[in-house]
C-alpha cells in the first residue's frame, strides 16, 4: 500500500463512531525499518482555532497506533481506539 492511497480518507474510531480526521491532513511516524507506527493527526483545537489569527490556533495532536487500524476502505479507514483521550498530546 502506498501513502498516496491513504490520502484523503477519512479516519473514524469503532469503539465510538467519531470521526476522527482526514488522512491529508495526517503524518507518520515510521520505524528506522520503514514500518508504520502511527498516524499522527493534528487538528485546531477550540472554536477560536476557527476563528484566531493563524500564530493564535491552538493545535492537538492525535496519535493513532498503526496497530489499531482495523481496515482499509475505499473511503474510510477504521481504527479502534479505546481512549481517544489517551492519545492526544
Amino acid at each position: 500500500m502506498l501513502l498516496s492511497d491513504l490520502a484523503g480518507k477519512e479516519i473514524i474510531n469503532l469503539f465510538d463512531g467519531a470521526k476522527l480526521g482526514l488522512v491529508g491532513d495526517a503524518d507518520l511516524d515510521i520505524s528506522l525499518n520503514g514500518s508504520v507506527e502511527a498516524i499522527i493527526l493534528t487538528s485546531r483545537g477550540g472554536f477560536s482555532g476557527f476563528w484566531g489569527s493563524k500564530g493564535d490556533r491552538e493545535r492537538e495532536h492525535l496519535s493513532i497506533p498503526w496497530q489499531t487500524v482495523k481496515k482499509v476502505g475505499s473511503e474510510v479507514i477504521i481504527v479502534d481506539l479505546q481512549n481517544r483521550n489517551d492519545r492526544i498530546r
